[in-house]
């Protein structure tokens, strides 16, 4: 079954209308100036590389202006498993201020561009500026809102749930609106899809394979179309209420 009118309306009008969870959606312009004024000059880092690795000190924070970056574990059995994806936009590192050490791997799928900020100079900001801290606050936690989301979606349904949440996280960060429903414009393979929850190539290309016969979702090109949006939230349990900042890669 196809998307309804009703139902690509709404997916648009979130769209529109609510934040992409990135740090200046949270800070007003004069505080996001704040923060750039102590980036570093932007670096470019090449896909395959990457800015730093699981166990390195963490002392910084890293700003993407261009690129994607991968963040991802290795759990003890060897397996990896992806955190989220991170683009233009994103602010990511370990964001305590005590003395620490990066609890995953960023690796650079899209080449890059990258500023660096002290963790130093972003203690100054909060002691210094109370709007800032009060906004960087509230922006620290709704990524800890997502977090615990993805958590929740693998804990309480299951393989299949937490598969199709990540469809509907990657439907809000990169999903567009056409004729044959939301075509997701990030290709990844089966293996890439079952990083983030966990799932053999085996078992991701077997769901999907059974959400297509179910008309949910086909494939084009590698590519991924979402037909039947409602169908993948029942699944998953998706509350209808999630801020779209927070339903996101």
């Amino acid at each position: 079954m196809a998307m309804t009118v009703q139902e690509v309306n709404r997916f648009q009008e979130r769209q529109k209308t609510q934040g992409t969870g990135t740090i200046h959606n949270y800070l007003s312009d004069t505080n996001f100036q704040h923060l750039k004024n102590k980036f570093s000059s932007p670096r470019t880092f090449k896909k395959g590389s990457f800015l730093y690795m699981e166990g390195d000190y963490a002392d910084q924070l890293y700003y993407i202006y261009s690129g994607k970056v991968k963040l991802k574990r290795t759990m003890e059995d060897g397996k990896e498993i992806t955190m989220a994806l991170k683009q233009k936009g994103d602010l990511l590192g370990e964001f305590g201020f005590s003395e620490e050490v990066h609890n995953a791997s960023s690796e650079i799928i899209e080449d890059c561009k990258v500023a660096f900020i002290h963790k130093k100079e972003i203690e100054a900001l909060l002691q210094n500026i109370g709007t800032f801290a009060v906004e960087y606050m509230n922006w620290l936690s709704m990524t800890n809102r997502q977090n615990e989301t993805k958590i929740r979606d693998l804990l309480l349904y299951g393989k299949s749930g937490a598969l199709a949440s990540t469809l509907i996280r990657m439907s809000n960060t990169y999903g567009i609106v056409d004729t044959d429903g939301i075509r997701l414009k990030i290709k990844l393979t089966n293996t890439e899809i079952g990083e983030f929850i966990g799932l053999t190539r085996e078992s991701v290309n077997r769901t999907l394979n059974s959400w297509k016969n179910e008309g949910i979702l086909y494939m084009d090109n590698g590519v991924i179309i979402i037909k039947n949006l409602c169908e993948l939230k029942k699944i998953c349990g998706c509350p209808s209420t999630c801020p779209l900042e927070i339903c996101r890669l």
